[in-house]
This record gives C-alpha cells, sequence and structure tokens, in this order.
C-alpha cells in the first residue's frame, strides 16, 4: 500500500512537549462553556462561536498551531452528515486514479474505508497528544476536517496554492442524518434514542458539532465567492442530480482534469460508480473494517447512510420544517446561496 492511503509517518517532535501543549490547550477549552448537545458528550463554545466535544476542540487547536500546509495541498471541509463520506471517496478516487486505476483488484477501497484514506485533522491525526510528522507524504496531501473556515489551521488560511473542497447539504437533511448518527452512539452507550423534535431544538439553537449550520456553510461560501481558485463549494443536492458533472469539476479544480483518452475510457462514470452508495457498501472494508477515530473505533458501516434527497419529510414535523426554513431564508438572504 502506498503513503498515500491510509499510511502516515509516526510521530514527531519530544512527547513532554507534545503532552504540555495538548494540556494547554485541554485546560483552555475546558474553561468555555459547555451545553448538552446530540450525543452523551457535552459541546464547549469556541470563543469562534462554534460548538465541539473536547477532544477533536484541542486537536483542532494543535493542528491550527503545529500543522504546516503545502501549496499542493487539498483539504476536503463539510459538517458532519453532509456528504463527507462520498466527497472523499470521489476525490481520493480521481486523485489517484493513475496509481490505483478504479477496476484494479488492489485499489485502496477493496481494504480501506474513505476515512482512511483522507484522514481528519482533529480526529485522526492530531489526536492523543501526537503531532504527526507528514512531512514525508507525497503531493498532493489529502486531509479532511470538519472546522468553520475562520478556525481552519493558520497555514491553510495563508497558503496561495492549498485547494478547499467543500460540501453543503439542505439543512433539514443534515439535521435528520445527523440525528440518526448520533441515536447509533447513543444506543450504544446504554442512552435513550433522542427524539427529532429535541434534537431540531439543538439545531436551531446553533448547538451542534462544529455548527451552527448557517454560520459554517455562510464562512465557506463567502470564501468561495472572495477565491473560487481557492474554496470549491458544492451542494449535495445538486452532486446527486448530476455526479459525473461534479467529478470533473472537483478534476479540474485540483489540477488533475480528465484526459480525451479519460473521457473516452469512460474513466468519470467508472470513479462515479465506484464510490456510489451501494458499490461502497457491498464492499468488505466497509462490512466488516472499523476507522479508529478520536473517541474510539467506529465501524465504517455506521458512515454509510443512504443520502436520500429531502428524506426529511418523513422525520419532521411541517412546524419544525417551517422555523428551520425561516432561519435559512431568513440567513442566507442576499448571499447568493440558494434557500
Amino acid at each position: 500500500m502506498s503513503s498515500s492511503a491510509g499510511t502516515y509517518p509516526p510521530q514527531g517532535g519530544h512527547a513532554e512537549t507534545n503532552e504540555e501543549l495538548y494540556q494547554r490547550f485541554t485546560d483552555l477549552v475546558s474553561s468555555w462553556p459547555c451545553f448538552p448537545a446530540l450525543s452523551n458528550s457535552h459541546l464547549y463554545r469556541h470563543d469562534n462561536g462554534w460548538h465541539s466535544s473536547l477532544a477533536p476542540m484541542v486537536g483542532t487547536m494543535v493542528a491550527d498551531a503545529c500543522f504546516t500546509a503545502r501549496p499542493s495541498d487539498i483539504v476536503v471541509a463539510t459538517l458532519p452528515k453532509s456528504g463527507t463520506t462520498w466527497i472523499k471517496a470521489l476525490l481520493y478516487s480521481t486523485v489517484h486514479r493513475r496509481e490505483h486505476p478504479v477496476g484494479s483488484s488492489d485499489h485502496p477501497f477493496n481494504s480501506l474505508g474513505p476515512h482512511e484514506c483522507i484522514k481528519f485533522l482533529e480526529y485522526q491525526l492530531y489526536t492523543g497528544n501526537r503531532v504527526p510528522d507528514l512531512d514525508d507524504l507525497p503531493d498532493p496531501r489529502l486531509f479532511a476536517t470538519h472546522v468553520p473556515f475562520v478556525s481552519l489551521p493558520r497555514s491553510v488560511l495563508a497558503s496561495s496554492g492549498c485547494k478547499i473542497v467543500y460540501v453543503c447539504r439542505d439543512p433539514k437533511d443534515h439535521l435528520i442524518s445527523q440525528w440518526s448518527f448520533a441515536n447509533k452512539f447513543r444506543v450504544r452507550d446504554g442512552l435513550e434514542p433522542l427524539s427529532v423534535e429535541a434534537a431540531a431544538g439543538f439545531f436551531c439553537d446553533g448547538v451542534t458539532p462544529f455548527g451552527p449550520y448557517w454560520d459554517h456553510v455562510l464562512g465557506y461560501w463567502r470564501a468561495h465567492l472572495a477565491r473560487p481558485d481557492q474554496v470549491l463549494f458544492f451542494r449535495y443536492e445538486e452532486m446527486s442530480r448530476d455526479p459525473a458533472a461534479h467529478v470533473r469539476r472537483l478534476a479540474e479544480f485540483v489540477g488533475r482534469p480528465f484526459s480525451v483518452e479519460d473521457e473516452e475510457d469512460g474513466t468519470v462514470d467508472a470513479i462515479v460508480k465506484l464510490c456510489s452508495f451501494e458499490h461502497m457498501t457491498g464492499l468488505k472494508a466497509t462490512k466488516d473494517g472499523k476507522t479508529e477515530l478520536v473517541f474510539g473505533a467506529v465501524e465504517n458501516s455506521s458512515f454509510f447512510r443512504r443520502g436520500v434527497v429531502a428524506d426529511w419529510k418523513n422525520h419532521l414535523s411541517p412546524e419544525t420544517a417551517r422555523r428551520i426554513d425561516a432561519i435559512t431564508e431568513a440567513r442566507f438572504m442576499g448571499t447568493g446561496l440558494p434557500v
């Protein structure tokens, strides 16, 4: 397996220094206001106005202090449960289509999940008192994050060439997917599932991981408008309608456009099929594999939920849907974002 597919170099630096750094940020985050939320973990409120549980919040701050971006880096940014697994799969298979042809028997997806191929800064790399040495990873390095634009590592924001790929999703469908995911862990931990109306209350109040939703989306949308060559903005619903067109845009954006030969060989459609829900959920890596995150091992199958557009209609009351729509209309008015 190449180092581009889930194998990261070991920790660098001095353990004591790393421990002191993590402890300093842990003490700082622990001093901030915290609130109950969807899961059994309380959320802390960052000075920039967003929330997270303790460990990924600390990981975010350590990454800000230690991560050095390259102009060739590509960072996937999303809110949780907004098409993250899908865009990771599409990006990885597009960027690495030469060394890992879509139909090859040793393709990384046969043994690794998308979250192992493109790792989260705050959930997988900057965790457990580690400051990983990422210098030996080949270009382009692929990373992922859930943090708002304003709290990205400063080196990412300062790098003139570093690319950011953002995917947003209809707020109501995002809420339902997040609620469903959180309840899996509540049940696992012996807690009662949370009602969808209670989840909607947290959502509308902005007490959700890496939210509030509207701030998160607007941060990346405005960055896209200001720097469209550096920040690509996708909408999940549009991706679902025409995934092939979005794969072509993605390839062009990251400097890996499809050649005439690629088009004639059907490479774009092959990538779309490879990364489809039907194909990915049938893989052994999805059925049996696990991904190590800061809070423990998570079954890869947990990351896959058929993201049907407008599924929210099967779960939300009309009153709750209208409440969310009213907030969205007020927050997105005049921004150019469709409501």
